[in-house]
């Protein structure tokens, strides 16, 4: 457990994060260069068409440095300010974030607010700024900008380029020495916190989890606390970033649980998952979700606007 670090990535729509995310991947071997297009981690045809992360993407990396193996979870987060619970269950999950600015644009409001919540959970923040390879990069005037609003050391900002891998290296690094491994958990209660979910036809609801005490493992029978519902366990495994099938998940990892659940409703993110018949008190932070739907319309001709 002490060589893994769970981290995640802060960062305003447009300031380079899933380029950031794909140079991380191609560093750590994780994709090979041939099957790496970019913004790897944005899935969905519309994120691809329009460059946001809308759904986030959780992947786990290996790293070796001076002579040891790593593990490396990255959450990817969505930067959009309707997420905010969803983001603060993900930065839950994990024990630092790499706060990424643009040299060209500065901080920005999401950043701060998405700041605030990785503050509250007592993150460890590696500040970043990127695009310095841009004509318009105001890199000296962006560093002060951070210190001041962000209250860090000037010597902790690392300058990068996330589009031509310059520094990247610098950013991994820094995880590993800055970026505390996972503490023990209770080896005996299962808690698993659902930072996301996703359905599929034969698995039913699949829950993205960070697994914060005890082991699960396939066919275990499983108790979620906010909905009191039960399953039993259809699969386990890790992001690669493809779902991969392991025999178990441990304290400290964070992968999916293929919950064989057919309504969506029942897998809520923030939601503990715990072992049935050893029900515990569940992790902290836990809310009722909010359904929200949003629409725009627009005319075909823009002149019948109003």
């Amino acid at each position: 457990m002490h060589n893994i670090r769970n981290f995640s990535i802060i960062a305003h729509i447009d300031h380079g994060k899933s380029t950031l995310a794909d140079r991380l991947l191609e560093l750590t071997g994780t994709i090979e260069h041939r099957k790496m297009k970019e913004q790897f981690l944005d899935q969905m045809e519309l994120e691809r068409e329009r460059g946001i992360t809308i759904k986030l993407q959780p992947v786990r990396m290996k790293y070796s440095h001076n002579g040891e193996d790593y593990i490396l979870n990255l959450i990817d987060t969505p930067g959009h300010v309707d997420f905010t619970y969803e983001v603060s269950r993900s930065l839950a999950a994990v024990e630092g974030a790499i706060l990424l600015v643009d040299a060209t644009k500065g901080v920005q409001a999401q950043t701060i607010s998405n700041l605030r919540l990785a503050k509250e959970q007592n993150l460890v923040i590696i500040p970043v700024i990127n695009k310095i390879d841009l004509q318009n990069a105001r890199v000296g005037e962006i560093e002060e900008e951070m210190i001041r609003i962000l209250e860090i050391d000037k010597k902790k900002i690392i300058k990068i380029s996330a589009k031509e891998g310059t520094n990247i290296e610098m950013i991994l690094e820094r995880i590993l020495t800055d970026i505390p491994s996972p503490k023990e958990g209770n080896p005996k209660n299962l808690k698993a916190l659902i930072f996301d979910s996703e359905f599929d036809s034969y698995k039913g609801v699949i829950a993205y989890v960070r697994i914060f005490d005890g082991t699960i493992s396939q066919e275990q029978k499983i108790f979620l606390h906010a909905t009191k519902t039960n399953s039993d366990v259809i699969e386990v495994g890790y992001f690669l970033p493809v779902l991969t099938k392991k025999k178990s998940l441990s304290a400290g990892d964070i992968g999916y649980i293929a919950t064989g659940l057919k309504d969506p409703r029942f897998v809520r993110v923030g939601d503990t998952i715990m072992v049935r018949g050893k029900e515990t008190v569940p992790l902290p932070g836990y809310k009722e979700p909010l359904s929200v739907v949003f629409a725009s319309f627009y005319p075909e001709d823009a002149n019948q606007f109003d």
